[in-house]
């Protein structure tokens, strides 16, 4: 189980009485949308296996899914599809879906630790924290919720849009997904501002 840095009881004792850990989900994909998640976990969360999302399989973070959230006090997830991407550009839209989620907890949190280094534009303070899904238990908790919300969504995707693979690929660009990109051009859900035909090259 890994070793996580006891930033939340840092904050604590200083005084931050609830902590939303934030983290998204599909930033680099082609396709769909990208997910970002904030949860705050309750004090005594024991979450075995934990991790970043992105080192865990597909069914442990299935596994952690119902438990994240039996064990936190509150969490949002926000979807921004990606015609929204496409129009305000990836990182605008991530910090959209962040933003969202903060408003939309019911408990409002005293700070937000984010992954990563990005600017935010949040009502509340926040710590960015680089690769804080592997070292921050909150941002792994809201890692994972991210990355199930979202694979789940593309995995309904692949019915509605069967050519694609998306239950593979959950629109990275694989090169079966570049490939089927090639052969039946892009699709409603296929982010246009990627400039999808160089990648496919």
């Amino acid at each position: 189980m890994p070793r996580f840095y006891p930033l939340e009881m840092k904050l604590k004792k200083a005084g931050f009485l609830y902590i939303a850990g934030v983290d998204e989900a599909g930033r680099g994909p082609l396709a769909g949308p990208v997910v970002s998640a904030s949860v705050i976990l309750k004090e005594n969360a024991k979450l075995d296996g934990l991790t970043d999302s992105k080192k865990l399989s597909a069914k442990k973070r299935e596994e952690l899914f119902p438990e994240i959230i039996r064990q936190c006090l509150d969490f949002s997830i926000t979807a921004v599809p990606n015609q929204i991407i496409d129009e305000i550009n990836i990182l605008n839209a991530t910090r959209l879906a962040n933003a969202e989620n903060i408003k939309r907890l019911k408990i409002k949190p005293d700070i937000a630790v984010m992954d990563g280094r990005d600017k935010q534009f949040l009502e509340i303070p926040f710590i960015n924290i680089i690769k804080g899904d592997l070292y921050i238990k909150s941002i792994a908790a809201a890692s994972v919720l991210a990355k199930v919300f979202r694979d789940r969504l593309m995995l309904i995707y692949s019915e509605i849009y069967p050519n694609y693979g998306f239950e593979k690929s959950m629109g990275y660009g694989t090169r079966e997904h570049r490939n089927l990109l090639e052969k039946f051009g892009q699709c409603e859900i296929h982010r246009k501002s990627f400039k999808l035909k160089e990648k496919c090259k």
